[in-house]
C-alpha cells in the first residue's frame, strides 16, 4: 500500500514567521496555509504555492461600523439572582452579577417591553405597574411586595464585548480593542455584510478556500462580575445569544404568539441543552434556523460566485445552523470544519453531508488549552497532549474516512517544543495513510445494529452540548466517545422515530441519562405509545440498554418506564421499608472484562427476582440482564469511558445482538483495538495505552499476534507487517 506524504494537512501561517511556516510545510506535508484568528500571511507565505484559508468571522471584526450602529449589538436576556424583601419594597442592581465589559443594559422602548420580574417564591410575575427602572442607578425598584418572597428581574442586554474574542483577550493576551458582534437580523446590517462579503472577495484574490468562524450566533457564555465564579452558564447548544427585539416581533408575527423573557431565563436556569425541549423552544430554534440558512446562503451565493469554496467551522458562533437539521445543505457549504478533542467529535463532522470533512487537532498552538491548563508555556506537556487526544481520534477515523486535518494558532509557539513538531509529523503521515485505508471498501462491521435513544434524536447526533472535557458528568457523552470507535453500525433517534416505526430496522437501543434529562427522555416517557412500541419491539427480540436512569419519570408505577423489561427499577425513597430480593451474582457469559469499572448509584432493586445479576459493587447492583420473551433488557447504573468499559459495552452490543459467538476482528487485550477493510485485506491494529501490549486476533485466516509499542498503529496485509511510529 502506498505510504502518501503530503496533502490532506492545513497549516497555520504567521506573517514575521515565513522561515518556520515555509519549513514545517514541508515537514508536515501541508497543502494548505490558513490564518488563525489574531495573525496575518505575509506575501512570501501566500505566493509559496500552497492553498490559502481565509479566516472570517462574519459578525466582527465591524468596529467602525458597529459604533456607528450600537442598536444593532447582538443582544441576550440576563436574569438577576433571587433578592429576599425584607420589608414592603425592594431595589434590584441589575448589573451586580454580570461583567461589566460584556454586557450594557437595553433599556430602548422595544427591549424594555419584554422585561419581567418574578415573585420567585409564588412563581407568579409581578404587574409592571409595581415596578420602575431607575435608569441613573441601574436599579429595579419593586414595591407593594410581600417580605420574605424573593424577587428576580429579567432584562435585555447589549452584548458589547463578542465572547471568543473575549476569551482570547484575557487567555491568551490579546492586545487589540474590544470586538463587538453585529446583528444580521437587522436589514441594515445585512445590507452591511453582504456589501463587506463582496468587496473582502474582491481584495482577496489569493484565497481558495473563506472559512467562515460558523457564522452569526455565539453558543451562549455568561460571564460573572466576581472572578471567584467568572462562568456563570455556559452551553455550547444554547440559542439564549440569538434573541432581539425584533427577532421577537418577527417570531410573533410568524408563528402567532409571543414569547417572554421567562422563556429564555427559564428561572434562572436558561434554555439548557441537556433538558428536553417544549414546542416554544422548538419553535425559537426553527424560526432562528430559517433566518440563519436564508441569510447565509446569501453570503456564500457570494464566495461562490468569487471562484472561492466556503467551508464553516462547527464551533464558536455555529448556533442556528445544526449541521444535522435537514435543511443544511440549502447553505451550499462546500465544507465543514471541527475542533475535536476526541472521537465523537471526529464522528459528528463526518456525519455532515458536505464534501470535505477536516478536524482541527489539539492542542492549540495557544500558550494554554480552553481548560485554563497551561500548554506551550512553563508548566505544559503540549507532545503528551497530542498523544493523548490523537489516541482517541485515530479509533473514529479508522472507522469513518476523514479527508484532512490541520492545527490552529500561532504557530511560532511550537519552536521551544522540538519533540511537539516531530510527533505532529508522524501524525500527519499517519493520517494520511489511515485516509488510503478507506479507498478500497468499508471497514468490517459486526452484524447488530444500534440506535442511542434521546429527546433531539438526529438533530443532535454525535454531541450533548460541548466538548468532551466539558461534558464529563453525563453518561451519554461517555457511551458517544466508546461508540465512536467500535465495529458497530450506530445512529440516533427520537420518541418520533419510534412512533414512525423505525425500530424494525434497530437491534439495539441505548437510552442513558439523569432523570428529566434531554439524554434520559424526560416527559417524552410519558407517551404510553412509544413504551408500548418498545416493549413489543423487546419482546419479539430486541434489546434495550439502560444506564443510569433510562425512561425514568414519575407518576407511574414504577419509575423507570422499562423497568418490565430491565428487571431493576430504582427506590427513589417509596419503598425504604419493602422487602427486596436476594441475589447472586454470575457473569456465565464472560462479558465483564477485567478491570472494568462501575460507579454504583444506590436504590437499584430487582423488580421480581427474575434479571440476573452480573456484577455488583458495595453490594449494589452494577451490571443486570433480564430476558422478556425473545429479546434482553440490560441495565448499568453509570458508564464512564475507559478502555475496560469500552470492551464491556462492545461485549453488551454483540452479547445483545446475539453475537457473542462471533469473535473474529476484536482483540483480546482490551488496551487494543483493531480494524479490518475486507476489500483490500488490511488489519490496522492500534495501542491505546502507554504501554507495551501484546495482542491476539482471531481473523478469517487465523490468528494475527502482534507487539505494539505505546500508543503504536500497526497494519498488517495478510502475510505483510509493517508499523507506524507513534
Amino acid at each position: 500500500m502506498s505510504k502518501p506524504s503530503k496533502g490532506s494537512f492545513t497549516l497555520p501561517g504567521e506573517s514575521g514567521y515565513e522561515e518556520l511556516t515555509l519549513q514545517l510545510a514541508g515537514r508536515w506535508g501541508a497543502d494548505v496555509i490558513r490564518d488563525s484568528d489574531g495573525t496575518k500571511l505575509s506575501d512570501e507565505i501566500i505566493n509559496a504555492g500552497y492553498g490559502i484559508y481565509s479566516t472570517i468571522c462574519i459578525i466582527r471584526d465591524h468596529n467602525e461600523w458597529a459604533s456607528r450602529n450600537l442598536d444593532k449589538l447582538q443582544q441576550c436576556f440576563l436574569i438577576t439572582n433571587p433578592k429576599v424583601a425584607v420589608q414592603d419594597y425592594v431595589s434590584i442592581y441589575l448589573m451586580e452579577d454580570f461583567f461589566a465589559e460584556q454586557f450594557r443594559v437595553n433599556d430602548s422602548k422595544e427591549a424594555f417591553k419584554y422585561w419581567q420580574v418574578y415573585d420567585r417564591t409564588t412563581g407568579e410575575e409581578v404587574p409592571r405597574g409595581q415596578w420602575n427602572y431607575e435608569r441613573e442607578s441601574g436599579n429595579v425598584v419593586i414595591t407593594g411586595v410581600a417580605p420574605w418572597h424573593k424577587y428576580t428581574v429579567s432584562f435585555m442586554v447589549y452584548r458589547i464585548w463578542e465572547e471568543i474574542s473575549m476569551y482570547n483577550h484575557t487567555t491568551n493576551d490579546w492586545d487589540k480593542e474590544h470586538l463587538m458582534q453585529i446583528d444580521p437580523i437587522y436589514t441594515e446590517t445585512q445590507t452591511y455584510l453582504l456589501d463587506w462579503m463582496e468587496k473582502w472577495c474582491q481584495d482577496h484574490p489569493e484565497t481558495t478556500v473563506v472559512r467562515f468562524t460558523s457564522l452569526f450566533y455565539n453558543f451562549a457564555w455568561i460571564w460573572g462580575s466576581d472572578e471567584r465564579n467568572r462562568h456563570l452558564f455556559s452551553d455550547w447548544g444554547s440559542y439564549d445569544f440569538t434573541v432581539s427585539s425584533r427577532a421577537l416581533d418577527l417570531f410573533a408575527q410568524k408563528y402567532g404568539y409571543s414569547l417572554s423573557a421567562e422563556d429564555f431565563v427559564n428561572g434562572g436556569k436558561y434554555q439548557v441543552t441537556h433538558m428536553p425541549a417544549d414546542q416554544r423552544k422548538l419553535d425559537w430554534m426553527a424560526f432562528i434556523n430559517d433566518f440563519v440558512i436564508e441569510f447565509g446562503k446569501k453570503l456564500i451565493d457570494i464566495v461562490h460566485k468569487h471562484d472561492k469554496l466556503a467551508y464553516v467551522f462547527y464551533d464558536d458562533s455555529w448556533v442556528g445552523m445544526e449541521p444535522y437539521n435537514d435543511r443544511f445543505q440549502e447553505f451550499g457549504f462546500d465544507g465543514m470544519i471541527k475542533c475535536v478533542f476526541s472521537g465523537y467529535e471526529a464522528r459528528m463532522c463526518l456525519g455532515v453531508k458536505v464534501d470535505i470533512h477536516e478536524i482541527r487537532l489539539h492542542p492549540y498552538l495557544f500558550p494554554v488549552g480552553l481548560g485554563g491548563l497551561p500548554t506551550f508555556k512553563e508548566g505544559g506537556d503540549p507532545t503528551l497532549d497530542a498523544k493523548k487526544y490523537w489516541i482517541n481520534i485515530r479509533r473514529a477515523l479508522l472507522r469513518e474516512p476523514m479527508d484532512r486535518i490541520g492545527l490552529g494558532g500561532y504557530l511560532h509557539l511550537v519552536e521551544p517544543y522540538p519533540d511537539f513538531v516531530d510527533y505532529i509529523e508522524k501524525i500527519a503521515n499517519e493520517f494520511r495513510e489511515i485516509k488510503e485505508l478507506h479507498h478500497d471498501g468499508k471497514p468490517y462491521q459486526i452484524k447488530t445494529k444500534v440506535a442511542v435513544l434521546h429527546s433531539w434524536g438526529k438533530l443532535r447526533s454525535w454531541t450533548l452540548s460541548g466538548h468532551f472535557h466539558e461534558t464529563v458528568m453525563h453518561d451519554l457523552i461517555h457511551v458517544n466517545e466508546a461508540l465512536s470507535g467500535l465495529p458497530v453500525e450506530v445512529q440516533f433517534i427520537d420518541f418520533e422515530d419510534i412512533r414512525q416505526g423505525i425500530l424494525q430496522n434497530i437491534d439495539v437501543v441505548i437510552n442513558a441519562g439523569s432523570a428529566g434529562s434531554a439524554w434520559s427522555g424526560g416527559d417524552h416517557w410519558n407517551d404510553h405509545q412509544c413504551v408500548d412500541l418498545l416493549t413489543k419491539w423487546v419482546y419479539e427480540g430486541g434489546a434495550f440498554i439502560g444506564i443510569n436512569q433510562p425512561s425514568a419519570v414519575d407518576g407511574y408505577d414504577s419509575f423507570f418506564r422499562m423497568a418490565h423489561v430491565l428487571g431493576v427499577d430504582e427506590d427513589t425513597g417509596a419503598r425504604v421499608v419493602h422487602g427486596k430480593w436476594s441475589y447472586e451474582t454470575s457473569d456465565k457469559h464472560g462479558l465483564v472484562p477485567e478491570g472494568a469499572s462501575i460507579t454504583p448509584k444506590n436504590g437499584i432493586y430487582l423488580t421480581d427476582g427474575s434479571a440476573d445479576v452480573l456484577y455488583e459493587t458495595e453490594g449494589n447492583i452494577t451490571l443486570s440482564t433480564h430476558s422478556f420473551g425473545k429479546g434482553k433488557g440490560i441495565y448499568l447504573p453509570a458508564f464512564e469511558f475507559n478502555w475496560e468499559n469500552t470492551r464491556l459495552l462492545l461485549n453488551l452490543i454483540r452479547f445483545a445482538g446475539h453475537e457473542s459467538h462471533e469473535t473474529k476482528y476484536i482483540t483480546d487485550n482490551v488496551y487494543t483495538e483493531c480494524t479490518y477493510y475486507p476489500e483490500s485485506k488490511i488489519l490496522v491494529v492500534i495501542n491505546n495505552s502507554d504501554q507495551v501490549e501484546t495482542t491476539t486476533i482471531d481473523t478469517e485466516y487465523g490468528k494475527q499476534t502482534l507487539e505494539l509499542a505505546p500508543y503504536d498503529t500497526v497494519i498488517t496485509r495478510i502475510g505483510l507487517t509493517k508499523s507506524v511510529s507513534p
